[in-house]
Formats: C-alpha cells, sequence, structure tokens
C-alpha cells in the first residue's frame, strides 16, 4: 500500500487554518458570516466588539482565504471566501454536538 505524504508547505498552511479556527472571536466571526454577508459596522453591532477587533480578525481570515470582501460605494462587505470554508466550521459544529451528547 503507498502512503500519500503531505508535503511540509501544505502541512503548515493548514496547521495555520486550525489556529485561525482556534480563536473564540474568529468563530464568531465566521459563523455570523455563514448566515449572512456583513459590513465591520453589522459585525461590531451582532458581536458587540470593537470595530478595530473585529477589522484586525478579519484581516486575519482574509489573509488565509477564509473570508472575502466585496467593496459597494464606500463600505465593503464581508461572507465566507467558498464552500469549504463552511464546510470546516460545520464539521466542527457537528462534531461538537455529537462529542457533548455523551457527556
Amino acid at each position: 500500500m503507498s502512503i500519500n505524504y503531505l508535503e511540509e508547505n501544505s502541512i503548515e498552511h493548514i496547521s495555520q487554518i486550525f489556529k485561525a479556527l482556534s480563536d473564540p472571536t474568529r468563530i464568531s466571526i465566521l459563523h455570523l458570516l455563514f448566515q449572512q454577508e456583513c459590513s465591520v459596522n453589522e459585525i461590531v453591532k451582532h458581536l458587540n466588539l470593537t470595530q478595530s477587533a473585529i477589522s484586525h480578525q478579519l484581516k486575519y481570515l482574509r489573509q488565509l482565504h477564509l473570508v472575502k470582501k466585496r467593496r459597494e460605494k464606500n463600505m465593503y462587505f464581508y461572507s465566507p471566501d467558498d464552500e469549504h470554508v463552511i464546510k470546516l466550521l460545520e464539521q466542527a459544529i457537528e462534531h461538537m454536538k455529537h462529542t457533548t451528547k455523551e457527556e
């Protein structure tokens, strides 16, 4: 049987994605964006965090291609970058539900 190994740079990139998903604020932002496209101000209102904190987290999530932005006049609206991002969080939520049922 042949074993497929990941290249070191792939392992590092995957690690960075999981690191991004390990932060409660970023999970909250992603969960909100899965439900609706939002501006920074809308995210601030929904999550009761500062604009600076939200902007910082969105920049980090954009660098990893977990969210994307769309410009409309002088405002930016954020949403998940693609379906894979949604699936990652959905799988984590389902796993949490599955494992907490047993407790």
